[in-house]
């Protein structure tokens, strides 16, 4: 019987690897709304293995995209903007112009609000444009697809994923104001959790408690200006009363681009992947050119050099002073610069104007890399186990360079005030001393130690929720709930009547018996007294 019994499994596994491989040629579709500049770039590696797996990649963007453009994995869809790609550029370049502006804060701090308005107003016109565009979202809700993947950074991925009715995947680094943690309803106390721009690490002090507290407090309505147009969109556009936070706790599945070799330790909640690294794809032979610069470096070796896309050049003086502290090393500095070229430059100093920057820190011949500590740029020091120093220009980029320092794996320098005698000790001391190499290597070393890659990761969860039609297991009661009922104030406030109800009544017999005891005796001892005179 039990022989017997075994007969048909092998029939039946093959029937039902039959159907899987069925399932997978078939494939299913992907509608990608991503966000443009280095946000993009991050979604390269997930969209070239969905499309090997047999999915059909739609990848939405505005016609004025910088980075978007047509890719042999997906098929692109673009919609008219009421601005020009001219526009975008000059935003990002403007940007990174803005980095190397001495100012007082509160100069900085106008600046950077105007900006953000200025720039939020752009993308704002831009996601109107979508929503309105009755042909287009029509065609969408016409194609059928299985799942919408976006970076809901801006929140317009969100709105088309609500629009369509479709489960949503979101793709991101962070969010600011920790509307991620709202969005998940993940826990996320002040007490230990550093709020973004805090420079805090999770074991703070006192008054560094303090500041993260102002800060928690402050951060939603820092965040109003960016956030609050894009819910008078969304409630239009769906017909309902719709807030950012709404729109947040939509996601079936978050795959967050980092890990707690990068951020402090802090409650997670089960619809959050962390895929940090994903980034660092497996290191490819370098071409003829830079093999040569690799080759030529001798025994000193070389030092990678990039401040990331949005730079394309710096200030005259600080480029010198760059420069300066560059020729006094002993490496070969392949230094990706598109700026005008300092005129002190050094023999030991090339300038290119790109360089594969994961395949050279990948090459046993890198000693340091300067960054400016984008996500991307700390993960591929990370994962090739290069020391780091850091030049952080805005966003989360200080934050991350003051992990990686307090972690002992590079130098942070403010590129600001930095003299060329501090680059060229900063470089001179995490190229000669040992253990800010022995610190990343150990970093490096955690973050392998995984038992599936970032991508694979990434990719199995986006079929899940193709599979599944998103994942409502995952999803917390949480969501459900109003603030009051999150916090339990109605349970506190119905056991505190209780207890005030009992205590009342127990006061209110204790002094009944009090009275008829204490006082039939008073009573008694006022008749005796009487009856004495």
């Amino acid at each position: 019987m039990a022989v017997g019994s075994r007969g048909p499994r092998p029939l039946v596994l093959g029937l039902l690897l039959c159907a899987l491989s069925l399932a997978v040629s078939q494939g299913g579709k992907v509608l990608l709304v991503p966000m443009d500049g280095s946000h993009w770039l991050s979604f390269s590696g997930v969209i070239q293995q969905l499309q090997q797996r047999g999915h059909e990649i739609v990848v939405l963007a505005p016609e004025a995209s910088v980075h978007i453009r047509e890719g042999a994995f997906y098929t692109l869809k673009t919609y008219p903007v009421p601005f020009r790609r001219e526009d975008v550029v000059a935003s990002f370049t403007e940007l990174g112009h803005n980095a190397f502006e001495k100012q007082s804060f509160l100069q900085r701090l106008i600046k950077a609000y105007k900006k953000v308005k200025e720039d939020s107003a752009l993308l704002l016109s831009g996601c109107s444009h979508l929503l309105h565009n009755k042909e287009l979202m029509t065609s969408l809700a016409e194609s059928s697809f299985d799942v919408v993947l976006t970076d809901p950074f801006l929140p317009c991925g969100p709105i088309v994923a609500w629009y369509l009715a479709l489960p949503a995947v979101f793709f991101l680094n962070a969010l600011p104001c920790s509307l991620d943690s709202q969005g998940s309803q993940c826990p996320n106390p002040p007490s230990y959790v550093p709020r973004a721009l805090s420079f805090n690490s999770d074991r703070m002090t006192f008054l560094q408690r303090v500041k993260n507290m102002l800060i928690a407090l402050t951060e939603n309505f820092m965040c109003n200006v960016v956030y609050s147009p894009y819910e008078q969109l969304a409630s239009e556009v769906l017909q309902q009363d719709v807030t950012v936070k709404d729109l947040m706790s939509s996601a079936s599945i978050w795959l967050f681009r980092m890990d707690f070799v990068k951020i402090a330790p802090r409650p997670i909640m089960p619809n959050m992947v962390f895929i940090g690294g994903i980034n660092c794809a497996n290191t490819k032979p370098l071409s003829q050119e830079f093999e040569a610069y690799v080759n030529a470096s001798g025994e000193h070796g070389i030092v990678v050099f990039s401040l990331g896309s949005m730079v394309s050049d710096i200030p005259e003086k600080k480029a010198m002073e760059i420069a300066d502290a560059l020729g006094k090393i002993p490496q070969t500095v392949l230094w990706r610069y598109t700026g005008t070229r300092p005129s002190n430059l050094a023999k030991n100093t090339i300038l290119v104007k790109w360089l594969p920057q994961n395949d050279l820190l990948g090459h046993p011949k890198t000693r340091a890399f300067i960054t400016h500590s984008g996500s991307h740029g700390i993960y591929e020091g990370i994962c090739n186990g290069v020391p780091m120093v850091m030049l952080p220009l805005f966003g989360d980029q200080m934050d991350n360079a003051k992990r990686m320092e307090s972690r002992g794996a590079g130098v942070s320098l403010n590129v600001l005030e930095m003299t060329s005698a501090d680059l060229e000790n900063a470089l001179k001391t995490v190229i000669n001393d040992k253990s800010y190499k022995e610190n990343i290597m150990h970093l490096s070393s955690l973050h392998k130690d995984r038992p599936i890659e970032p991508l694979d990761l990434a990719v199995f969860w986006v079929e899940f929720v193709m599979r599944h039609k998103g994942a409502l297991h995952l999803r917390p009661a949480a969501h459900f709930l109003t603030w009051y009922q999150y916090y339990s104030l109605d349970v506190i406030g119905f056991l505190l009547a209780i207890v005030l109800g009992v205590a009342f009544v127990v006061y209110k017999c204790c002094a009944f018996g009090c009275h008829k005891c204490f006082g039939k005796k008073k009573q008694v001892k006022k008749s005796n007294k009487s009856k004495a005179h």
